[in-house]
């Protein structure tokens, strides 16, 4: 395996923010491009450079939009052997090339693929990892990266440091952030890492490939969302609220407690436990607004609420709040956008 090498104690000698590109197949994730757009909020804070760092078979290409989403220098290890990833080789060459260069903070998008790596790399360098993070500030005071992350089943935020430890690290679930370009991207630096690593050193092998999307759907591809909580009352009072997105040309999900009543399947779960979505439009039905869900979807650019408890926590974060029982009023909705429909098609 790669020879890792040694770790420098002294964390002044940590400088800079990375962000870990992860690619399939030579396509990036776009988790990737949200945290390079968080880290470029972080790094003038710091007064840092940013920089991307890809491992693959073949990434070089992906250094452009690095570049674009805020990345100063993009570094890439190619070969072979990370055609597709294992376990072992990803950790052994990320590590000795963090070790090497030593950032301040590390992110990786929280990703199945993501979860697996950033624990194997953050045990090889002895350092911090907070996982699943909704939230990241920089402490004034100290310039250590503040991560937040609901705990507790959702129940409480907690604020959590690494402050004795190099490089700071954590994953950020996708779309918790959002990817915005730079105004004007330049060109930044491309630096090519080689590593001494060849198959036949490696244990795991992989047999066979089996890719298969039945059942899965990634929720923030839409501008829309209509979901329902444990309110509707039951899976078939859902129909109600895929009627609705339908109208309005969007899709439709549940919080946790939905799922776990059987109403909607965990594919189509919005927060902490699910997906984290930022649509254009999020309207909930039936939902009180645990902390696990406002985490996954009170960045929405509009919310609109509806719920029979005036109390409900949900209203905290909500653009418009409707103090009415959701099987009242979204068939009350759907006909009159129906009607309006109507009317305008005549």
């Amino acid at each position: 395996m790669i020879d890792i090498g040694k770790k420098d104690p002294d964390k002044t000698h940590y400088k800079d923010i990375w962000v870990f590109v992860e690619q399939t197949n030579g396509e990036p994730q776009q988790v990737s491009f949200e945290l390079l757009t968080k880290a470029r909020e972080l790094a003038e804070k710091l007064n840092c450079k940013i920089a991307a760092v890809s491992i693959g078979k073949s990434v070089e290409h992906i250094a452009e939009e690095a570049f674009k989403y805020g990345a100063d220098k993009f570094y890439i290890l190619e070969d072979e052997v990370f055609s597709d990833y294992r376990t072992e080789p990803f950790r052994d060459a990320l590590s000795r090339i963090l070790i090497k260069y030593k950032p301040e903070i590390f992110l990786i998008g929280a990703t199945t693929q993501g979860r697996d790596l950033s624990g194997t790399v953050a045990t090889e360098l002895k350092t911090g990892l907070t996982a699943d993070t909704t939230q990241q500030e920089i402490d004034s005071e100290t310039g250590n990266l503040m991560m937040t992350r609901p705990t507790f089943g959702g129940s409480l935020m907690a604020t959590i440091i690494c402050p004795d430890d190099r490089p700071q690290m954590s994953t950020v679930r996708p779309g918790v952030f959002k990817a915005i370009p730079k105004e004007t991207p330049q060109k930044g630096e491309v630096i090519r890492e080689t590593v001494d690593l060849k198959e036949e050193d490696i244990v795991k092998k992989i047999l066979k490939k089996v890719v298969s999307n039945e059942g899965n759907i990634n929720l923030s591809f839409y501008d829309v969302i209509v979901a329902g909580g444990k309110g509707m009352g039951s899976k078939e009072n859902f129909k109600m609220l895929e009627n609705l997105a339908d109208l309005l040309g969007g899709t439709w999900a549940g919080s946790r407690k939905a799922v776990e009543l059987g109403y909607v399947p965990q594919s189509r779960q919005v927060g902490q436990t699910g997906q984290t979505v930022h649509p254009k439009l999020y309207i909930a039905c039936g939902i009180s607004g645990a902390i696990q869900h406002l985490v996954g979807m009170q960045s929405s650019d509009i919310i609109i609420s509806v719920n029979k408890d005036e109390n409900a926590p949900i209203f905290d974060v909500s653009t418009y709040c409707i103090v009415e029982d959701a099987l009242k009023f979204i068939p009350k909705l759907i006909d009159e956008l129906k009607q309006n429909k109507k009317i305008k098609t005549q």
